[in-house]
């Protein structure tokens, strides 16, 4: 099965729906998303209208168990506090209760999926090869997905051959290709609605459980029109800022 895996929409209804019709486009029988639909953008009833219709697999982010009071925002930075205020004054009843049903892991065809990683689902962000060795020797899966840090990364450790092996990793680009068939992996698609690795395109991942491959893509869409909305919700103009330059 060829799978869309789709991470930290963030309320950027413009990227969703861009990345929904590549992911079309490309065949993809399924979507799968790893959480945060909402917060920061300004757009969250229309993201989860999306996801509702068109993901099979829905995990909830931090920012989505925020929203809906499961988390406390103490532990949020200024601008994604203020913007999680906000979505909870706006959303409507029924994204409430959409957001209510999600949780932070799940699993498929043989693959482990987390918002943050296998060992905290929803706060640990898996940026350096010790987090991923942390998170290698507590995943069930031999293959699992992680979002959360929008960065377009993976990570991987050999089969073991009687000695200790050692996890290896790298930032992804528009295009890798990487074959699966041995090994354990963490992989993250980097994000759809904010992107923090310098490439402002929202990122996804073409992953296919019958050929064991991973392919990273990157698609641009309506940046303009998603910063536009978020200046017209008076959310922080940093927000929109950042989506140009993909920080």
């Amino acid at each position: 099965m060829r799978v869309a895996i789709a991470s930290d929409i963030h309320g950027n209804k413009q990227a969703f729906e861009a990345v929904i019709a590549a992911a079309e486009a490309d065949g993809a029988d399924e979507l799968w998303c790893l959480g945060d639909l909402v917060g920061y953008g300004a757009e969250p009833d229309a993201c989860v209208a999306l996801a509702d219709a068109h993901c099979s697999i829905c995990l909830a982010g931090n920012h989505d168990l925020a929203v809906v009071e499961v988390l406390s925002l103490d532990e949020f930075s200024r601008g994604a506090a203020l913007a999680a205020y906000w979505t909870r004054e706006v959303i409507a009843a029924g994204t409430r209760e959409y957001l209510l049903s999600l949780k932070p892991k799940s699993h498929a065809e043989g693959v482990g999926l987390f918002h943050a990683s296998p060992r905290d689902p929803i706060w640990e962000y898996v940026l350096s090869i010790d987090q991923a060795e942390a998170g290698l020797d507590a995943q069930k899966e031999r293959i699992c997905l992680i979002g959360h840090s929008h960065v377009a990364l993976f990570f991987t450790r050999p089969p073991s051959t009687g000695r200790r092996s050692f996890a290896t990793g790298a930032q992804a680009g528009d295009g890798d290709l990487l074959d699966l068939a041995e090994g354990e992996w963490l992989l993250n698609p980097g994000s759809v609605g904010q992107p923090r690795d310098g490439d402002p395109r929202a990122a996804w991942l073409l992953l296919d459980t019958g050929a064991w491959t991973a392919e990273w893509r990157r698609t641009e869409y309506d940046i303009a029109g998603a910063a536009a909305s978020i200046r017209a919700a008076r959310l922080p103009d940093s927000l929109a800022e950042r989506l140009e330059y993909g920080q």
